[in-house]
């Protein structure tokens, strides 16, 4: 035979010497966890290996994600429910939760690069993303002004990438115009821009508290069923200055993930969501699946056309790549 694609497939050395798809560190985004107190470190029940953090140990987690090359983090703080209100005014305060562990990791590494997830759900009582009219019904234009002040608080705090993850209309434009006014042109936005209405979500709110006590996402979150409003979503976003696009969720997203990238020339990000993660840890730990399923996993996002992933494998994958 003249065509033996097997000949290509012989060896390890040879399978590795033709792949397409290859992971680096430098491409994963690690998610972290902050809560109030001191000596906090406390595993997720349903994310296993994902840890809730005070800020005093915030040291000790950089070093280890230094040693292991990730250079990307995600910030989320969780508050208890007597620290919040109505309009989430605790996430833009300056001495606030996040506003303290970005001068915390900038402290232990200057290059560190900090993502600052902004949104309302975790700071408002009612745990929505945006604040809600009289009628329970959310207030996209009044929520864009609060969320401009978080945007602006993280900025000044040294935060190096500015993550809106709320979905409401209009918000890249007016954080971005809000950043440029207050002196933070070069801080860039990193757009949820493609953000589902998804059940793959449930660890998250747990983990982040964040859960809403009515009602649901789907007035702002994108329709699952939908593909084409992906487009138009991404669209948005970079007509009002948006610097990097994401997907999410990921695994379920494939064809999303392939449809924005092969339609726009921006940087791609994927979030590898905690239902994602926690259906894939279990099904390793009961011995369904092999634990390479970690990195089939990951290369099958890459391999669709995101760019960098945000993971709550990013240890475990660095791991085994520095072997």
């Amino acid at each position: 035979m003249r065509h033996r694609p097997r000949r290509l497939r012989r060896t390890a050395a040879i399978r590795n010497l033709v792949r397409e798809t290859r992971l680096h560190v430098s491409e994963l985004i690690y998610p972290l966890f902050i809560v109030e107190g001191h000596q906090i470190k406390k595993e997720m029940p349903t994310l296993p290996g994902v840890y809730q953090l005070s800020i005093d140990q915030l040291a000790k987690e950089v070093q280890e994600l230094q040693a292991l090359n990730i250079e990307h983090v995600l910030l989320f703080g969780v508050l208890e429910a007597d620290e919040k209100d109505a309009h989430g005014s605790a996430a833009y305060q300056p001495e606030g939760l996040v506003q303290r562990a970005i001068r915390a990791i900038k402290m232990q590494a200057l290059d560190m690069n900090v993502i600052t997830d902004v949104c309302l759900c975790e700071y408002t009582s009612h745990g929505h993303c945006g604040v809600l009219t009289d009628e329970q019904a959310i207030d996209n234009d009044a929520s864009l002004e609060i969320l401009a002040k978080i945007a602006v608080s993280h900025a000044r705090a040294g935060a190096d990438i500015i993550a809106p993850s709320d979905m409401m209309d209009g918000r890249i434009g007016h954080l971005r115009q809000a950043l440029d006014a207050s002196g933070y042109a070069e801080i860039a936005m990193m757009s949820y821009s493609v953000k589902y209405a998804s059940n793959f979500y449930g660890p998250f709110r747990e983990a982040a508290k964040c859960a809403p006590s009515s009602g649901d996402r789907k007035t702002y979150q994108m329709d699952y069923a939908n593909g084409a409003e992906s487009l138009k979503e991404a669209q948005l976003d970079i007509d009002e200055g948006a610097d990097f696009l994401m997907v999410k969720p990921a695994l379920s997203y494939l064809d999303i993930i392939y449809r924005v990238k092969e339609k726009t020339a921006m940087p791609l990000v994927a979030y590898h969501t905690s239902g994602e993660y926690a259906m894939l840890k279990m099904a390793i730990k009961e011995g369904i699946l092999a634990e390479d399923a970690m990195m089939e996993t990951i290369i099958s996002i890459k391999r669709a056309g995101a760019d960098r992933i945000i993971t709550y494998l990013a240890k475990e994958l660095a791991r085994k790549l520095q072997t």
